[in-house]
């Protein structure tokens, strides 16, 4: 088994007090997700000891959101959406000792390589409003990451929704370049107060 340290930044928690980790570790089943300790600094973090292979995963927000970290992504497929969970692969590599005397026995350390970062692409679904299909639609359309969708016009965000049918043309995207702006900037507590004041994103 090897220890891994899952940590979920602060920016990723916003209007939240508690998170638990859930993921293929513990079959996505809430009730047995890993509650995270609130450090100093406003990040969580949980230590969980897993056998070597590769993991998918999220954290549950105490206010019913899902959310990822900043390692490394994978898309999978739910209900016919693409959805992206946070991926942990845990290696197991053997390492052979050099003899001395006599033949050393081989020893065996697990490791937990550090996942890759994705560049340039945020958690949209940060915005009161945006949702991950949504998130998938403004993905779809080059709007990744918090800078672009704040420089996107509301009648821009709007066709995108249009495009999609029905069930995303309901929604009003007129308060989230702004509330991206806040975002890109690194204003977590006016974000959050802004949000709100805010009702579904409008």
């Amino acid at each position: 088994m090897t220890k891994v340290r899952f940590t979920l930044p602060a920016s990723n928690i916003i209007g939240a007090t508690e998170c638990i980790l859930v993921g293929e570790f513990n079959n996505w089943n809430p009730q047995e997700g890993i509650l995270l300790k609130k450090e100093e600094d406003g990040s969580m973090n949980a230590e969980v000891e897993l056998p070597t292979g590769d993991y998918q995963y999220r954290y549950l927000l105490s206010n019913g959101r899902w959310v990822n970290d900043e390692g490394e992504k994978i898309t999978s497929d739910l209900y016919g959406y693409p959805v992206e969970n946070c991926i942990v692969r845990v290696a197991e590599t053997a390492i052979v000792t050099k003899p001395v005397a006599k033949k050393a026995k081989a020893v065996k350390t697990k490791t937990a390589p550090k996942a890759k970062k994705e560049a340039a692409k945020d958690d949209l679904t940060k915005i009161e409003g945006i949702g991950k299909k949504i998130e998938s639609l403004l993905n779809k359309s080059d709007i990744l990451s918090y800078k672009q969708l704040a420089k996107s016009t509301a009648k821009k965000l709007k066709q995108v929704l249009d495009e999609a049918g029905s069930k995303f043309s309901m929604h009003n995207p007129a308060s989230w370049p702004k509330q991206a702006k806040l975002a890109a900037d690194g204003n977590w507590d006016e974000l959050e107060a802004l949000q709100e004041k805010l009702k579904g994103g409008k």
